[in-house]
Order: structure tokens, then C-alpha cells, then sequence
């Protein structure tokens, strides 16, 4: 029973990494763009809902309201003014452009904010450790079936406006192919612009949940960005279920490796990541099959 426990705690852990890395697998599956300011842009999102919460009294989920369409126009005008040009200078300049702009949110944050860290787990009642007993031994957190469920409800959403819409079926053709789809009046800049918009309105999302299941102060953005990084690499960059089947890889292996050692946390998760890396490194035609058959990319 423990260890059905530690698998199903894990299992819920993973709806939070998939969360967390919908954005960046959006963005590099449609831009090509790695954004090493990811976790920052989740981080900023935290504490803009922190002070909606703090000083204005604002409801976390109310709040998103206001800060998702923020995040969204941000994301919209950093892909106009930054990731597009620096994109013209090759693979590397728009890595180097987002690590940039990490730095620069992360120090603004510890200027405005300092160095304490801050939860919106106040705000939030007794959702942030309420649970539904199931057995004496497991218990499911509704946090946690909250985040999974809204990590379900953001990939499923995704994938249905990419698959049935008019402006999700020219996201994926600009993804294909962006000089080809100039030749039938499609925009690749404002296509670009407004997948930009949509992928940060997702980090917007899970920096909410981020605020409400643990503390974060300016510098919590890293690692956010490396669980996002590996559940991405573990599911397959650029697809969506294949994000969520990465992040419960990555939840497990974390949840059993804390059952053994209290520093198994972390190295479990990364021997898991380093494991489907060096898997994809090796038989990467074998991989890609096994992934087309778990997870199904837009087609």
C-alpha cells in the first residue's frame, strides 16, 4: 500500500510538471525557441497574483482572470521585439536572448520584492492541504487532483484548437513550414506572435499553481525550469500528451526515489531524465516509435 501511495503521489506530481512545461514544449515545438526564461515568466506570473491577492484581496483563481491575458500580451510583444529578431541570428541567439531576460526578471523581482519567499497558500483556504482519505494509507491531495485536472483540461484545450481551428491549423503549418505559408497570405510573424502569447498565458497558469502548492521567491524560476526541461525531454519536445506522460515519468521517479532517501527526490528525477535522454541519443528511431504509439501528436 505505501508504494501504491508513493506512485499515485507521484502520478498527481506529474500533472504539476506537465503544467509547468506545456509552455516551453509549445513554444519549441512551434518556434523552434528553447525559452531558458520560462520558469521566470512562471515566477513573475506568482507574484503578480500575489499581489492582487496581498494588497487588493483578489481570490489566486480570480486573479488569473487579469494575469493571464497580461502574461499573454507580454508573451505576444517579447516574441515582436526579441525572440524574432534574435531568432534572424541563428539557433544560439535566441537561447542566449531568453537566459538574458531570465536574469533581468529575476533580479527586478529580488529588487522590488527582496529575498522572502511568499505563498498564495493563504489565499487559498484549506485547498492548499485538504485531501480525500481513500485507505488509512493514501490519500489524494485536492491541490494536487486540482493541478492534474487543470493540466488534462490545458494540453486536451491545446490540442483541440490546434487540431480544430482555423488559427491552430495555421500555427502548426508555420510550424512546418514558416516561408511556405507566406505564399498563401498567412502572417508567420503574427502567427508566431500569437502562439508567443498563448504559450506564456499557459506559464501564467502554472505560476498560479506553482504560488499555491509551495513557497517561491525571485530565484525559484530555475528550477522550475529544469523540471519543465526534463519532463519535456522525457515526453518528446513539441508534443502535448507527450508532455503529460513526461511529467508522470518524472513525478514517479521523483515520489520513489523520496521513499528511499530524502535526497532521492532530486536524483531519481534526473537519472530518469538522463535515462530517456541517453535512450533517444541511442535508438532514436526505436524511441519515436514508442512515443508515436503512447502519444499522438497533431497530425
Amino acid at each position: 500500500m505505501i508504494l501504491l501511495n508513493q506512485i499515485i503521489q507521484g502520478v498527481l506530481l506529474g500533472g504539476y510538471y506537465a503544467l509547468i512545461a506545456c509552455g516551453l514544449s509549445f513554444m519549441f515545438g512551434v518556434m523552434r525557441i528553447i525559452n531558458l526564461a520560462h520558469g521566470s515568466l512562471a515566477v513573475l506570473s506568482a507574484y503578480a497574483l500575489y499581489v492582487l491577492a496581498d494588497s487588493y484581496g483578489v481570490s489566486p483563481f480570480l486573479g488569473l482572470v487579469v494575469v493571464v491575458p497580461a502574461m499573454a500580451l507580454i508573451g505576444a510583444g517579447l516574441q515582436r521585439t526579441v525572440l524574432e529578431r534574435s531568432a534572424r541570428g541563428g539557433l544560439l541567439v535566441p537561447v542566449l536572448s531568453t537566459f538574458g531576460l531570465s536574469i533581468v526578471i529575476d533580479n527586478l523581482l529580488f529588487e522590488k520584492f527582496g529575498a522572502d519567499t511568499r505563498s498564495l497558500a493563504p489565499y487559498i483556504g484549506d485547498l492548499s492541504y485538504d485531501s480525500w482519505a481513500i485507505t488509512d494509507d493514501i490519500a489524494i491531495g485536492k491541490l494536487a487532483a486540482l493541478t492534474m485536472a487543470t493540466a488534462i483540461v490545458l494540453l486536451g484545450g491545446i490540442q483541440l484548437f490546434l487540431n480544430r481551428t482555423p488559427l491552430g491549423r495555421m500555427i502548426r503549418a508555420t510550424a512546418e513550414d514558416p516561408d511556405t505559408v507566406g505564399l498563401v497570405g498567412v502572417s508567420a510573424e503574427r502567427v508566431n506572435a500569437i502562439a508567443a502569447g498563448l504559450a506564456i498565458a499557459t506559464v501564467a497558469i502554472s505560476g498560479a499553481f506553482l504560488a499555491m502548492r509551495a513557497t517561491f521567491n525571485p530565484y525559484a524560476g530555475a528550477l522550475q525550469l529544469i523540471f519543465a526541461f526534463e519532463a519535456t525531454v522525457i515526453g518528446g519536445a513539441g508534443s502535448l500528451w507527450g508532455t503529460l506522460f513526461g511529467g508522470i515519468v518524472l513525478g514517479v521517479a521523483q515520489s520513489l526515489g523520496a521513499s528511499v532517501s530524502p535526497q532521492g527526490f532530486f536524483i531519481a528525477g534526473h537519472l530518469a531524465f538522463l535515462a530517456a535522454l541517453f535512450f533517444r541519443l541511442f535508438f532514436g528511431d526505436l524511441g519515436l516509435n514508442l512515443r508515436r504509439v503512447l502519444v499522438r501528436r497533431p497530425q
